[in-house]
């Protein structure tokens, strides 16, 4: 086994696979929007042990997979 091979030696790379990046972000965007309408429920007794916090960090994955389809939208132009 070599751990250095010449130019000439080298296969071509493969072409860049083509794949939809919008299901994935858009599956995690709405599972995070479930957790926020679940902390908002239970948020009394969240708060009350101290994860208030839960809420946010549900609202921030929300804002962050809008953000990632406007990426998206943004690239394909």
């Amino acid at each position: 086994m070599r751990l250095w091979l010449r130019d000439s030696e080298r296969r071509p790379d493969p072409e860049p696979a083509k794949a939809d990046a919008r299901t994935p972000i858009l599956i995690g965007a709405l599972s995070w929007l479930v957790a926020a309408g679940l902390a908002l429920v239970f948020q009394g007794e969240l708060a009350a042990r101290g994860l208030g916090w839960w809420l946010w960090c549900a609202v921030a994955g929300v804002g962050l997979g809008a953000a990632g389809l406007v990426w998206l939208r943004l690239r394909h132009r």
